[in-house]
């Protein structure tokens, strides 16, 4: 690593001030995906940012899939994974599964690796004081098992622990709507974004594994840097936003919908990426507003 001088220094966090004043004392609502999350060096650079945003006073939730983890687990116990529309079938085993997974293993490993970061972070799931309710989803008339759609999202849980200066981090699992006594896998990015809207964040950042929206998908130089949401309708009908990056932009723009002031999809490969989103001109990644 090449070793700054002292003018160079004072420019990073010349550049960095204004941002600071800018978010402390506002919510900014993480979304880390279950790609994202493989490299465990990578995996601890993103705790201590998260940490550090923590510190100087932004108020971090840190929602996470475990969608990689949970393939594992699935395998492991010799259960085939089934993908239908691109959303896991989740029958009653696959559901025990997916919340051993989520609630258990994976949300206490993150919690460990924030503690271990000096951080101050407390496990819950959409179960938890009924953060998240949901009701059973059908996909173009399709039976998904136990897949859910958030209905409600009661955040006073989180408000209590990040007045506390806690950082929350939430496996999306969700209780039935009043009535139904299911437990509901959700989709990660589905449910930070609903997140962000209850809290009113600021900000709402996915983190993922890939650099963004790209004009050309085999070459990350054309990556776009900042997409205006009437834009996006004719970016999906060209194909410009396709594929797996459709639901997370989709997401975007729920949240942006919701009252969120600005979203991004960026790539948590890239050590950092998090801090300098947060706080530098150039930014990474897409941003839509």
């Amino acid at each position: 690593m090449t070793e700054m001088d002292n003018e160079t220094w004072a420019e990073v966090l010349s550049e960095a001030l204004p941002y600071f004043k800018q978010y402390v004392g506002r919510t900014v609502v993480v979304k880390y995906g279950g790609n994202a999350m493989l490299n465990e060096e990578l995996k601890t650079a993103v705790m201590h940012d998260i940490v550090l945003l923590n510190t100087i006073g932004i108020r971090v939730v840190l929602v996470h899939g475990g969608g990689p983890e949970i393939n594992a687990m699935l395998e492991k116990l010799g259960k085939k994974t089934e993908f239908i529309n691109g959303l896991r079938y989740t029958d009653g085993d696959t559901m025990d599964v997916v919340q051993m997974v989520l609630t258990g293993k994976l949300n206490k490993e993150i919690v460990k690796l924030l503690l271990q970061c000096g951080g101050s972070a407390v496990g819950l799931s959409g179960v938890d004081s009924g953060l998240l309710r949901a009701r059973k989803m059908e996909k173009n008339g399709v039976d998904l098992g136990f897949v859910g759609e958030v209905m409600e999202v009661r955040p006073e849980i989180l408000e209590s622990l990040l007045s506390q200066g806690f950082i929350p981090v939430v496996s999306t699992v969700a209780m039935g709507c009043a009535g139904d006594p299911s437990c509901y896998n959700i989709n990660a990015d589905t449910a930070a974004a609903e997140i962000a809207v209850a809290l009113k964040a600021e900000k709402f950042i996915q983190l993922t594994n890939v650099p963004g929206v790209l004009r050309d998908v085999n070459n990350p130089d054309t990556l776009i840097k900042q997409i205006a949401r009437e834009a996006v309708p004719s970016m999906i009908a060209t194909g410009m936003i396709s594929s797996g990056m459709i639901p997370k932009i989709e997401c975007c723009l729920e949240a942006l919908k919701g009252g969120v002031s600005r979203t991004h999809v960026i790539d948590g490969r890239v050590p950092h990426s998090l801090l300098i989103e947060m706080f530098s001109d150039r930014g990474i990644g897409t941003m839509i507003v």
